[in-house]
């Protein structure tokens, strides 16, 4: 299994829009795409007005990765409206290899 990790900042005000907009966005490619396993988005105030989001999803294989980033699975895939939201705009991914997992979900 294959973790991909992307993070950027928003505007804490901003949290709950952005939440609604990143799973009707990203979340819909994720799992939509055969590979698939499931994302999560995280969120941490900063204190400062600003969060950090990050969002970490969870694939079978690098190749199914690039049926959802293109061929270059390292560049960050961004939507319309990101600008709205985003402070700024890492252009690159993290990709880990899962060793280990006791994760249950319900």
């Amino acid at each position: 299994m294959i973790l991909r990790r992307w993070r950027g900042l928003i505007r804490t005000a901003e949290r709950d829009a952005y939440r609604a907009y990143i799973e009707g966005t990203g979340g819909t490619d994720y799992t939509s795409t055969p590979g698939n396993l499931g994302f999560q988005m995280l969120f941490r105030d900063l204190g400062d007005g600003t969060s950090e989001v990050t969002t970490l999803s969870w694939w079978r294989s690098l190749d199914d990765i690039q049926g959802f980033a293109g061929d270059d699975i390292t560049i960050a895939r961004y939507y319309p409206d990101d600008d709205h939201y985003l402070l700024d705009r890492p252009l690159h991914v993290e990709h880990h290899d899962v060793a280990a997992n006791s994760l249950v979900l319900p």
